[in-house]
């Protein structure tokens, strides 16, 4: 192993000797000083791993000599050696950011434990970490080809996503190309899944069917509402089950997290399908024939989802629910922070949706901004990237002021995106739609066995833009590319997050109820 370099600070050095001897046997380079401030000047001129410090010494304490050390460097762990066991003198240590401490008179082998607890520690959980997946691997694989229901396939994905997060804080990437391997033959065994069952779903034909965009509110948010407290809905746009898991300590220091519950989303897992089924309760052509006014097809100009809040009263209306509720959409910082302004006006109404899309601005700049290319340019990277912006954005006041308040609290999405990699080919005229995991348009020419395909868009409950308009779907990691400039398209957009296709990541989104501490 590398030789790891110890700095050991004490008035008394002299009488650790032994322990020093001990060290060096053990395979330690150990230097020593007798004060505060050599040792200060110690660390400013050689790169050392760990620091022992003595809590009690003449002239500058260790205390003090612990916060000029974090000055200098803030990352070195100090483990704090003391007399004392004084809870107030603990309380200083640890809040200065100790690594850890030990109580006089200390023994080899308790110095050798604290070494290897901290220096050895992401190690050894690494390895632990990848030794319990390989005995994991097995059985998920199992579950994977056993022909799972809408109901057990969340529980799978939820594990592939628990190991996917513990294995992302492990060095081993053997492990990592393992799990990616099965979590993209699970993919393809979900998306096969989805295209056998779904037509059945939309189409009511079978009563044990997943809840999905179109009856998310008539399912899961009415039963909120039978209390006295105010429910407050937060739709964070394009928010994936594992960017949930990320998120979700911060919420657990302001919430109980009550039930963290995965619904489906429709196709195309897209904003303007997704989302507007979602407000309506109904499926795309259903409101197309129903709120003309509030749809607009592919082919048409303008945005596809100016009228979500009309779309919530009229679902409200059709279910005789005669409540004062509020709409609002944050598209961007300025208007977040405006809301957080508002937050006190709208406690007065029994639902309150609020709409936010920061999660879709990350993954669609991701996309078109070279600096964000660089810094999403994984999942890690990506769920990083979006736990950072959510630690700065006005959307985490909103949540610490509703953890004051007595309200019901709700975090959803409409749907999630994945990471893509492997392009396919597909022909369309110029009124094809735009988009990389699905596309709709007449005389589309793709190979069938690539693709998920809706000849009929009625069945689906999709709108037909064309008499001979058809839908098509990618599968996994799978993405649209034209033959024409394909190996400029290919590079420009492969692993960039996309939605609109199947994948575990796009269909399966969280819907997690939160309660006051």
């Amino acid at each position: 192993m590398e030789k790891v370099n110890i700095l050991w600070v004490d008035d008394e050095i002299d009488l650790l000797r032994p322990h020093i001897i001990f060290l060096k046997e053990k395979g330690y380079d150990v230097s020593t000083v007798n004060n505060g401030h050599d040792a200060i000047e110690m660390i400013k001129s050689t790169p050392f791993d760990i620091v022992f410090l003595d809590e009690q010494m003449p002239g500058l304490s260790g205390i003090e000599t612990l916060s000029k050390m974090k000055e200098v460097s803030a990352n070195l762990p100090v483990v704090m050696i003391t007399k004392s066991e004084e809870e107030s003198i603990m309380e200083d240590a640890i809040g200065s950011n100790i690594a850890d401490y030990l109580i006089k008179p200390v023994k080899p082998n308790q110095i050798l434990l604290c070494l290897k607890k901290n220096l050895e520690n992401k190690k050894l959980v690494s390895e632990k970490t990848s030794h319990q997946y390989q005995q994991e691997f097995r059985n998920i694989g199992m579950e994977i080809t056993n022909r799972l229901t809408h109901e057990e396939w969340p529980e799978v994905y939820k594990k592939l996503i628990y190991w996917e997060l513990k294995l992302g804080q492990s060095t081993d990437d053997g492990m990592n190309q393992i799990l990616k391997m099965q979590k993209d033959e699970a993919n393809q065994v979900f998306s096969r899944f989805v295209e056998r069952n779904y037509l059945d779903w939309v189409q009511g034909k079978t009563a044990n069917r997943p809840v999905q965009s179109h009856n998310l509110i008539k399912e899961k948010v009415f039963p909120l509402m039978n209390d006295d407290k105010p429910l407050f809905v937060i739709l964070i746009d394009n928010l994936r089950f594992d960017q949930w898991k990320v998120l979700q300590p911060i919420f657990e220091e302001y919430f109980r997290v009550e039930k963290e519950e995965i619904y489906y989303s429709i196709l195309p897992t897209v904003t303007q399908y997704a989302r507007n089924s979602l407000f309506s309760g109904l499926l795309p052509t259903e409101i197309e024939k129903k709120y003309s006014k509030y749809w607009v097809n592919e082919d048409e100009e303008g945005t596809k989802n100016n009228y979500e809040g009309e779309l919530l009263g009229e679902l409200l209306k059709r279910y005789g629910r005669d409540v004062k509720y509020s709409y609002y959409k944050v598209l961007n910082q300025t208007y977040g922070k405006k809301l957080v302004e508002l937050m006190p006006n709208l406690m007065v109404n029994k639902l309150n949706f609020i709409v936010y899309n920061f999660v879709d601005m990350l993954s669609h700049a991701r996309t078109e901004m070279e600096i964000i290319r660089e810094l999403a340019d994984d999942e890690k990277a990506y769920r990083s990237l979006t736990l950072s912006w959510f630690q700065h954005s006005p959307l985490l006041e909103i949540f610490r002021y509703l953890a004051e308040k007595d309200v019901n609290v709700v975090i959803t999405t409409d749907h999630g995106s994945i990471r893509v990699d492997a392009p396919v080919k597909v022909l369309g005229d110029r009124n094809t739609n735009t988009n990389l995991r699905y596309k709709t348009g007449r005389a589309l020419k793709y190979e069938r066995n690539e693709v998920f395909e809706i000849r009929n868009p009625n069945d689906a409950f999709l709108p037909r833009t064309n008499v001979s308009s058809s839908f098509v779907f990618c599968r996994n990691n799978d993405f649209f590319a034209y033959p024409n400039n394909y190996n400029y398209y290919v590079n420009y957009y492969k692993n960039t997050f996309q939605h609109g296709g199947i994948s575990m990541e796009e269909v399966m989104i969280p819907f997690i109820t939160l309660k006051k501490r």
